[in-house]
């Protein structure tokens, strides 16, 4: 395997590919990971309106935006990215609960 480089590094397209192949994989566990979570909510929520949570969906995408500006990445992005993370990881929530208690 060769090494990854940073993107700063990249001398051409196939670093490039490479980098972005890695994160991929890294973004696929951290995902896998999040909506372990989600399974664990929805075993633990008590009732099925508990799994949509406006106020948590705020908070999500205020502390999203907040890494975002520290980490100097567009915040719009960001709330677009998270406003479909967001709204699949609540169907992916509500259909394990249903599951869970049918």
């Amino acid at each position: 395997m060769t090494d990854i480089r940073d993107p700063q590094d990249c001398h051409d397209m196939r670093d490039v590919r490479e980098g972005v192949d890695d994160v991929d994989r890294q973004i696929v566990g951290l995902l896998r990971r999040r909506f372990g979570y989600m399974d664990a909510a929805a075993r633990i929520k008590p009732d099925r309106e508990a799994v949509r949570d406006e106020w948590r969906k705020a908070d999500v995408k205020k502390k999203v935006a907040a890494e975002a500006r520290k980490l100097g990445v567009d915040p719009d992005l960001m709330d677009r990215l998270y406003e479909d993370l967001i709204e699949t990881s609540i169907a992916h929530e509500l259909q394990r609960f249903d599951a869970t208690r049918s």
